[in-house]
């Protein structure tokens, strides 16, 4: 046999060589070891400070306490983020079994859970949490906006209604022009049919007149809403601190209010439903005057086909008027205030990177942690199932050497006495 002597089995060479590799990746998380704590440190800080500027948010009065409150808050945020990943950080890479692993798994889930609800909104509030309310105020103005032109359009739909008032008026007109000649009852003169149309006439003039007057009222207060929709527009995006223009659009958002429902009080269709129906059910027939029984009996005809088309008239004058007020009435617009905290909640899909920020600054150490757990089940794998652990502390050379010392001094004394 010809083999070299020195040369080592394969094995011996595959467990020489993962021990390398393993002594080379504890190397790496020796000097690692010695900034990530502070690493952990900054990132705690990070959170807690933005913490604090959510927890001011939500905190109306100001004062000593109020502060000292916030300050309490962010600091046990920044020390338990600090303590959780410190944990696992050093626990859950050294765990060897998978039940155990999967238990400090879980515990980490639940620990970002936890971390997400005390302290990653408070910091999406704090990055983003002014333009959040911004945003809030922007919608509630297309919300008013929306309200104040329903009620405009419905509006003016119940005033455009004096056309069909007109319309009858003036058929009630030309029935007692004609009457007055003696067309419709063959009796010239003003007796007791041409009263009767002359009275139904005049009801529908007062009508229609107001229903004229009203569209003055209407275009006014419909201005004045654009005026007060335009000032809300520009509380909205224009400058100065978020509570001084947030009391404004307040304010503003009231008298719109006031504004839309007044709207809504001028829409005129409600009137003429009840004119509809007095035209119909209220008449005073005045006394026939024709001089013989023949005239009389012809009057009374002609009064009774005079009220059919009247109740006709007053049925068409109601159905458009139902129409119009069948028509969809305007939203309920209430503006809410909102803090930046809830403001940032309500409209998250709109500040997506913000949440993404918030978060990340809390969650991060756990990137950390996964990247632990693969290099030391990659050390583990290195060095095989039956190493046994070469690295010592100088405590224990120390130790070792003092041992070897007495050994030594053991051996010695032995030697001399035999």
């Amino acid at each position: 046999m010809t083999g070299r002597p020195h040369d080592a089995p394969p094995a011996t060479q595959h467990g020489t060589q993962g021990d390398r590799y393993a002594r080379e990746l504890e190397r790496h998380l020796d000097w690692l070891d010695t900034f990530t704590s502070t690493a952990l440190g900054v990132l705690a800080s990070a959170s807690g400070i933005y913490t604090y500027l959510g927890v001011r948010s939500l905190l109306d009065q100001p004062g000593i306490w109020t502060t000292f409150a916030a300050l309490a808050y962010s600091i046990a945020v920044s020390v338990g983020i600090f303590v959780f990943w410190s944990y696992l950080l050093r626990l859950l890479p050294a765990m060897r079994s998978a039940a155990s692993r999967m238990g400090l798994l879980l515990a980490m889930c639940l620990g970002c859970v936890a971390i997400v609800a005390m302290s990653s909104w408070l910091n999406a509030a704090a990055l983003a949490g002014g333009a959040a309310v911004e945003t809030h105020m922007a919608n509630t103005v297309q919300s008013y906006q929306s309200s104040l032109e329903r009620a405009h359009a419905n509006a003016v739909a119940g005033q455009a209604l004096s056309r069909d008032v007109a319309r009858v008026r003036q058929s009630f007109d030309d029935l007692s022009a004609q009457e007055e000649g003696g067309t419709l009852s063959g009796f010239q003169g003003r007796g007791a049919v041409f009263r009767v149309l002359t009275q139904k006439g005049a009801e529908l003039t007062a009508l229609e007149t107001q229903l004229i007057e009203a569209e003055g009222p209407i275009e006014d207060t419909f201005a004045q809403g654009n005026a007060v929709l335009s000032r809300m527009r520009g509380i909205a995006v224009g400058a100065g601190p978020l509570e001084d223009r947030t009391v404004q659009f307040s304010e503003d958002a009231v008298e719109l209010a006031g504004m839309i429902t007044r709207l809504r009080q001028l829409n005129p269709a409600p009137l003429v439903t009840r004119a509809a129906q007095d035209l119909s059910e209220s008449a005073i027939l005045p006394e026939l005057d024709g001089s013989t029984e023949g005239i009389r009996q012809g009057q009374s005809s002609t009064i009774a086909s005079v009220l059919g088309l009247v109740d006709q008239r007053a049925r068409t004058l109601g159905q458009a008027a139902s129409e119009v007020e069948a028509l969809p009435q305007p939203d309920e617009a209430v503006y809410t205030p909102m803090s930046g905290a809830d403001a940032v909640i309500v409209y998250a899909r709109n500040f997506v990177p913000a949440w993404a920020g918030a978060i990340s600054i809390d969650l991060l150490p756990a990137v950390l942690v996964f990247i632990m757990v693969v290099v030391q089940a990659a050390i583990r794998s290195g060095r095989g199932l039956h190493h046994t652990d070469d690295r010592m502390t100088v405590g224990e050379l120390r130790a070792a050497l003092a041992a070897s010392e007495l050994l030594r001094e053991h051996d010695a004394a032995q030697a001399r006495r035999d």
